[in-house]
């Protein structure tokens, strides 16, 4: 499993302040990354804007990965959106995620952002322009490439701690990072969730694809209740009813499911993510639960996986997870189903 648990930095702090007690601890070193995400957009006739984001890898003196520290632009709420910007902290924005993608690979995030563009500039056979604390790279037509820009608001302070995977020792993984947080005083934001990857192979076959539907699609309330999922955090939903109703056609094979699925209006921002479970999304086809609240402890954290553990176990049971009794069904009849 990969864990992503959302932590907030003190004010004057930030995320590259905790990459590098972290590194400190283990000996290791901190590798600049860019992160991807998108933000609201300004612009006439531009909905979002897709940027990428200062984020920080910590690597252990052996060079394995330990975690990712990344932005999370749903983290807003205790934020200062009048700060001015921290120095040396900017983002890269685009329109277009094919330009977005080849800007990633042509930049250096360690590269401060009067630089940072200077390859795309290149690449495409023009000069980095200045507009003010901005830089612009646009093609020789005049289209615009990719702007560099002061990252404004404190969003210096959001910090996602993302895990490789960890197939054993999960609190032994877990807990050092975690408690680093707390020694420098991160705390669990506002709209703080947890979210837990899990292989998604196991359920790539029609009767637990299927189960994990009718348990998140039938039974939601009740999960918000056994999970005491954060009503403040963004970007859950539930599945779509087409979907719902869709698992519950007989005979269904996995392919033929697969691809019925794909229409339904699957979205990564559910209570459950199935889109890289259907193939919809690129990266590894992990299954994705969203709807755990945020929390600074390993323990907490674990308690809460073992019980989602023990509901996609039950997935993985031939037989058809039931609809509740009543309504949404309660988080005690919930725990029934699987020995709780």
């Amino acid at each position: 499993m990969g864990l992503e648990v959302e932590l907030l930095a003190p004010r004057g702090a930030s995320r590259r302040d905790l990459a590098d007690e972290l590194a400190r601890r283990c000996g290791g070193r901190v590798r600049p990354v860019f992160h991807t995400d998108s933000e609201p957009s300004a612009a006439p006739g531009v909905e979002r804007f897709l940027h990428l984001t200062p984020g920080f890898d910590v690597l252990d003196a052996a060079g394995a990965l330990r975690c990712s520290l990344v932005d999370d632009t749903t983290i807003v709420a205790d934020l200062d959106p009048g700060a001015p910007p921290r120095p040396g902290w900017y983002r890269i924005l685009s329109d277009d995620p094919r330009l977005l993608r080849l800007v990633a690979a042509r930049t250096d995030p360690a590269e401060g952002i009067g630089s940072v563009l200077a390859p795309v500039a290149e690449l495409f056979g023009v000069e980095v322009e200045t507009l003010g604390a901005v830089r612009r790279v646009q093609d020789a037509a005049g289209a615009t490439i990719a702007l560099a820009a002061p990252l404004p608001g404190e969003r210096e302070r959001p910090c996602e701690v993302v895990t490789p995977p960890l197939a054993a020792g999960h609190r032994e993984a877990l807990e050092p990072l975690l408690s680093a947080a707390r020694d420098l005083g991160f705390t669990v934001p506002r709209e703080a969730a947890v979210h837990l990857h899990v292989d998604g192979a196991p359920f790539q076959q029609a009767v637990a694809f299927s189960n994990v539907v009718r348990l998140f699609g039938t039974w939601r309330a009740a999960l918000w209740e056994l999970f005491a999922t954060n009503p403040h955090c963004r970007r859950l939903a539930p599945l779509p009813a087409a979907l719902v109703e869709l698992v519950e056609e007989p005979g269904a094979d996995w392919e033929r499911l697969r691809t019925q699925a794909a229409g339904t209006g699957v979205s990564k921002f559910c209570d459950v993510n199935l889109a890289r479970v259907l193939g919809l999304r690129p990266g590894p086809q992990t299954l994705e639960v969203r709807l755990l609240p945020g929390a600074i402890d390993a323990d907490e954290v674990l308690a809460q996986v073992l019980l989602v553990q023990r509901l996609l176990d039950r997935c993985r049971d031939e037989r058809p997870f039931p609809r509740p009794r009543a309504g949404e069904g309660s988080a005690a009849e919930l725990l029934a189903l699987v020995g709780g």
